[in-house]
């Protein structure tokens, strides 16, 4: 897997939040973004921070579909967002490459997942999401609090527990990346 301090991040990219990242929201985090533009900002979801619900206690008539739910981020956590892989299932998903799309409409989904046209393991849902103001994640990106990676998101990563998701990708970049997957998350502890 890729990355480059510089790179200018677009959508379908990750963010790996650096290791001393001090924000509770976003420690450890793999961040994958959906939006990035200079005058409208940016948005993504971390996928790696499982919420304590499944998609049943949010949605009452959905309880028959046992399906974990990630907390997407801080912003508007009382919304719900979904992506999913392979090939286009909803007109108005939004491709993020790869494969992966992003949204569309929630009933059809639902209908989709009932039919057996997408699987579950093909479905992410998030309450909540990412959300940066034009110009504040170049901001952030210069602090630094995060790393761009070109890589991309795989079904495959998704099967990583969440809590090694975000070691598992600094492995892969290699080099200082890997020495600093294995940094305590509080250097005074050590």
């Amino acid at each position: 897997m890729k990355q480059n301090r510089n790179q200018v991040p677009q959508a379908g990219n990750l963010l790996l939040s650096e290791p001393f990242l001090q924000d509770d929201n976003f420690s450890r985090s793999v961040i994958l973004l959906c939006e990035h533009g200079e005058a409208t900002g940016s948005v993504g979801f971390v996928l790696n921070k499982p919420a304590i619900l499944n998609l049943g206690d949010l949605i009452s008539e959905l309880d028959f579909l046992d399906v974990d739910v990630f907390v997407g981020g801080p912003v508007e956590q009382n919304t719900l967002h979904f992506i999913y892989f392979g090939v286009q299932q909803l007109e108005e998903s939004k491709s993020l490459g790869n494969g992966i799309w992003w949204g569309g409409d929630f009933p059809t989904l639902i209908q989709l997942l009932n039919s057996g046209k997408v699987l579950l393991d093909e479905v992410r849902f998030f309450i909540g999401y990412s959300g940066w103001s034009p110009g504040q994640l170049a901001t952030e990106l210069l602090e630094p609090s995060w790393i761009v990676s070109s890589g991309s998101l795989t079904q495959e990563l998704l099967k990583k527990s969440p809590d090694q998701l975000w070691r598992a990708l600094m492995k892969s970049m290699g080099g200082d990346f890997e020495i600093q997957a294995n940094y305590p998350i509080d250097p005074r502890l050590n």
